[in-house]
Formats: structure tokens, sequence, C-alpha cells
């Protein structure tokens, strides 16, 4: 993961995101790429095709730059390579368009965790851009004076399409040397019996060279609360899942349920696509 993506509304938690993202830029040499994106009205849009330039734009254009250049001499970025970009598209869109024309690794943003999301990057656009991008995204709860990934909590179904995805996973582990906690939930509507869970945890982890895990089955009312309850119980610093472009991961992560972790969850989520066949 060498270039990160960070987008940025200038509020707290974007500089929260900003912050988790610097530390993983120092560990794993990467670069970082700060995106603001300017949504203006679709006359001023108009204009700026045309080649035209209007002063109320060009002041937009002109603040958005200043403040992206203050942040820059922000000392935790210190020795880290960041490039500045502003556009002019919607959030949601511009995020994934900017990430797919500049081979983006990462895409880091931020939210205010249990109370919802907020802002520009916060809301529909931060649950669209986890939903639909093709690379992982991680959100951010609060700033965190260390950010720790070295034990992970990676819940799913164990089926054959979430080894893709796991082997991202095994990559980004790696730079934090990660333990990584694989559990299944059962639920009342997903029950299985213990033989038949573990049955499929280790069948899943027999096709890695795994060196650091652990295997659990957590019982709850549904995943949501099995997810997050368990992250808790052990102490998780990082909730990993996996995201389908219509829903998310069949069988596992159905409905709103990818959405529902990175909305109430107080601790980082990571999702990571399984892409579609």
């Amino acid at each position: 993961m060498k270039r990160i993506l960070v987008p940025t509304d200038f509020s707290t938690y974007a500089e929260n995101a900003l912050k988790a993202a610097a530390q993983i830029a120092k560990k794993n040499n990467s670069e970082l790429f700060l995106l603001h994106m300017l949504e203006l009205p679709s006359q001023m849009s108009d204009t700026i095709t045309e080649g035209n330039s209007i002063p109320e734009v060009m002041f937009f254009i002109e603040k958005a730059r200043e403040m992206l250049e203050s942040i820059k001499e922000r000392p935790y970025l210190n020795g880290i390579i960041v490039n500045e970009s502003v556009l002019f598209e919607s959030a949601f869109k511009g995020i994934i368009e900017f990430s797919k024309k500049n081979d983006i690794d990462l895409i880091i943003m931020g939210s205010r965790g249990l109370s919802g999301f907020e802002e520009i990057l916060i809301g529909s656009n931060t649950e669209k851009v986890v939903r639909h991008s093709e690379i992982p995204v991680l959100v951010i709860k609060k700033d965190t004076v260390e950010f720790k990934a070295e034990n992970i909590v990676f819940a799913s179904d164990f089926s054959k399409e979430a080894k893709k995805p796991f082997k991202k996973l095994l990559k980004f582990a790696q730079i934090f040397d990660s333990t990584l906690n694989l559990v299944m939930i059962c639920t009342p509507s997903s029950f299985k019996t213990t033989l038949v869970a573990e049955k499929f945890i280790s069948d899943f982890a027999a096709n890695f060279d795994l060196k650091k895990f652990t295997s659990h089955i957590y019982n709850d009312a549904n995943i949501e609360k099995g997810v997050i309850n368990f992250s808790n119980s052990i102490n998780a610093d990082l909730i990993v899942m996996c995201t389908h472009n219509r829903t998310a991961l069949s069988h596992f992560f159905n409905g709103s349920i990818s959405e529902d972790l990175v909305n109430h969850s107080n601790k980082p989520v990571i999702a990571f696509k399984v892409k579609n066949k």
C-alpha cells in the first residue's frame, strides 16, 4: 500500500484520518494524496468547463489550495511525500475516479463514530465509497495518538469468495505484524453448530500460511452486534469486513451490515472488496 488517498473536507474527522494515514505511510514508506472536492453549483461548474474564470470560483480554488498547503505543514507529516489536489466533482464520484486514475492502493476517511456521519465526507458519501471502491477503504473514528493494528478482527462466513480479500488483508497485516482473530458470528437466523463452524474456519485458514492467528465462534442477536461485541471483548485495534458492489458479502454481510458496522463501531473499520465474477 504505497499510495494512500486521504479525502478531506477540512473537518476534525478528516484530520483524524490524515493522522492515521501519516503513521501508516511512515511504517510502509508510502506516499500520501490529499484530496479536496469542491461541489460547486452547476452554473459555476459549467463556467469552469468552458474555460472561463469568475471571482467566486477563483476564490474557492485559492482558499482550498491555501488550506491544503497549510495542512502539509503539519509536524506529523514531516518526512512524507504529500501531493494535494482540488477537484470539481461530487465527493463520492470524485474520490472513486481519483483513486482509479492515480493507482491508489488505500483510501482513508474520517467519521465521527457512534453518532453517525457528518459533513461532505460523512454519511451517504462515505458509505458509497466503502461499498463501491475497488480498493480497501479504512474508516477512522477518532483521534488516536498511535494508530494500531496489532490485534485485528476478521469476521466472515469463510466462504471461497472471501479468500481474495483475505489475501489483501494479509499484506496489510504484515505492515503491523498483526495477530488475526478469525471469527464466525452465529445468530438465531444463521446458526451453525460449533463443529460445523470450526470446520469452516479451519478449512479456510488451511489455504494460507498463517503465523499469528486465533479462531473463534461468537453467538449474538445479529451479525453487526456480534462483530462489535466480540471486537470489544478482545480489545481489538481494527475490524475488517468484506463488501460487494451491490450489498455486501453474500450470506454473511447481507443487506446494510457493512455500512452499519462502519457507522456504529467505535473502532476503525477497513473494508476489502469482493469482486463479482
